[in-house]
């Protein structure tokens, strides 16, 4: 689909439109020096992972996640996720170091992946129960997969001026909320060209696949990939199973897109009924519905919303519509130190602008599933030469549709260049148009390259990456204010997990049932 930008309107905004809210969450895995997966506890001094509120872990306790407070400053963005990095890279045990890869590091079987542990308190249990439930379901070994989300919200003084400049006479937030769903359709629309561009996970150890069926060729001894793919992780390798994709979710309306996840919440799965709430007295799952929780549902963006403790994601939306959108479709660049840079936030911000300005008719089942092969098309193949997407029913070539489409970004590039006095969001996309011109400039052809002419497999070029970036972080010294502010924040996660545990009234059988009797 080519839209167009309603460029009439956009350059006569008077707000400070143009300073966009952002945040980063960057999963890495601990890795031992032989690039194993660590089996040690998350390090103490990085605080609790139940309430800190920059430090965490994702599905394992050995799966770190950074989370940079909302900003809107790239550099200071970037900044904070850097001292985050040192910060952690100090107080990692000995021998230990940071994966800079998405694809996961050397293991053999699901009891080398210690799920997260959170405390006692209900909230904490309830946190490693659903990393349980997802083991189960899916495997250990597909959680262990890293990525970047990228948070984005245009700033609060944007939304008025916008919703006056387009003659709208709904109240400000389901204005809001419409124009989001009106972004997150287009996203879809495109969010093929992200993968192509930016997709860093070619590859992946042979381990990996043990007893999975597979479409991948042999690199060498050691690593499977597929010639021409950007992001094996958003394929059928990644968080895809048949429950997920029975679920058909609508983002022409909000209420639509709570009833469909709603639904999926508190319907009974077969398979997952097979599995049974419990074994031998040892708890196995939330519950055997086809979610345990709303974050279950794997989607390459989402409609999120911030609130206080103990409300469900579904609950804030309906209460208090959509107040910024989570990109989940980047992988980790390996040949960058933080993962990402300037130059692709530059490059995501002017996309999302466009996915926001321009047209955005409704999506139906029949364009969800051109959307969807066309993911996969770019996922497998999306350097081949001469490969083809399907644009409303109609073939193009996906080079000729991401040129079409850089072009169209432009102005939205035009316009924060001209807000910011910078050429930096223009230079970013000249640097996009030449990966697409040339694909062996894409970081997955560079991944692959560098593995050919290293004569290295997947994991020794990852684990050659990450000592790289260690030894660099290990060089520069984080600033002393920073560093006392990561450490009080440390010490007092630790206590707020504390009071959590200590201010809990119901046993955990009590608190998971009333969980589980979930009602909009």
């Amino acid at each position: 689909m080519h839209a167009s930008l309603n460029r009439f309107a956009l350059p006569e905004f008077k707000s400070d439109w143009a300073n966009i809210n952002r945040g980063i969450e960057k999963e890495s895995l601990r890795v031992t020096r032989e690039g194993r997966l660590a089996q040690t506890a998350h390090p103490r001094a990085l605080g609790s992972a139940l309430t800190h509120p920059y430090i965490t872990t994702d599905y394992s306790e050995a799966l770190v996640e950074l989370i940079t407070p909302v900003s809107d400053s790239i550099s200071g963005t970037l900044d904070f996720l850097e001292d985050l990095h040192k910060y952690v890279y100090d107080n990692l045990p000995d021998g230990e170091r940071l994966w800079v890869a998405s694809m996961p590091c050397l293991i053999e079987s699901n009891d080398q992946i210690p799920l997260a542990r959170y405390g006692s308190s209900n909230m904490g249990q309830l946190k490693t129960l659903y990393r349980e439930g997802l083991g189960h379901r899916y495997g250990r070994l597909m959680q262990t997969i890293a990525g970047i989300h990228y948070n984005f919200s245009m700033p609060e003084s944007f939304w008025a001026e916008y919703k006056d400049m387009l003659g709208s006479t709904e109240d400000l937030q389901t204005f809001r909320t419409r124009k989001y769903l009106h972004l997150i359709r287009n996203f879809h629309r495109y969010s093929w060209l992200l993968v192509y561009l930016f997709g860093a996970s070619p590859a992946v150890s042979k381990c990996f696949t043990q007893g999975r069926d597979h479409q991948l060729d042999d690199f060498d001894e050691a690593t499977l990939y597929k010639p021409y793919a950007t992001c094996l992780r958003m394929g059928d390798l990644g968080y895809r199973s048949d429950a997920q994709r029975s679920i058909y979710v609508c983002y022409n309306d909000l209420n639509n897109y709570i009833d469909s996840l709603y639904n999926a919440l508190i319907t009974p799965y077969p398979e997952y009924e097979q599995i049974g709430m419990q074994r031998n007295g040892h708890r196995l799952q939330i519950n055997t519905n086809l979610l345990q929780l709303e974050n279950e549902f794997y989607a390459t963006i989402r409609p999120k919303r911030v609130g206080g403790a103990g409300k469900r994601p579904l609950q804030l939306l309906k209460e208090g519509g959509i107040q910024y959108i989570e990109v989940r479709a980047l992988d980790l660049n390996p040949f960058l130190p933080l993962g990402i840079d300037a130059e692709q936030i530059h490059f995501l911000d002017a996309f999302l602008m466009y996915c926001l300005f321009s047209d955005s008719p409704a999506c139906d089942e029949r364009e969800n599933q051109e959307i969807e092969q066309n993911l996969s098309l770019t996922v497998n193949r999306g350097r081949e030469p001469g490969l083809q997407l399907h644009r409303q029913g109609t073939k193009i070539a996906l080079q000729e549709w991401a040129q079409v489409l850089i072009n169209d970004i432009q102005h939205s590039a035009d316009l924060l260049d001209h807000a910011h006095r910078t050429s930096a969001y223009t230079r970013s996309l000249e640097t996009q148009l030449g990966k697409v011109k040339d694909s062996s400039r894409t970081p997955s052809a560079r991944i692959l390259q560098t593995m050919r002419e290293s004569g290295i497999p997947f994991c020794r070029f990852a684990m050659r990456e990450s000592e790289r970036t260690q030894q660099a972080f290990n060089d520069d010294c984080i600033d002393p204010q920073r560093l006392s502010e990561f450490q009080a924040a440390s010490r007092e996660s630790w206590d707020e997990q504390a009071a959590s545990e200590a201010s809990d009234e119901l046993s955990f059988d009590e608190f998971l049932t009333r969980w589980n009797d979930y009602h909009l």
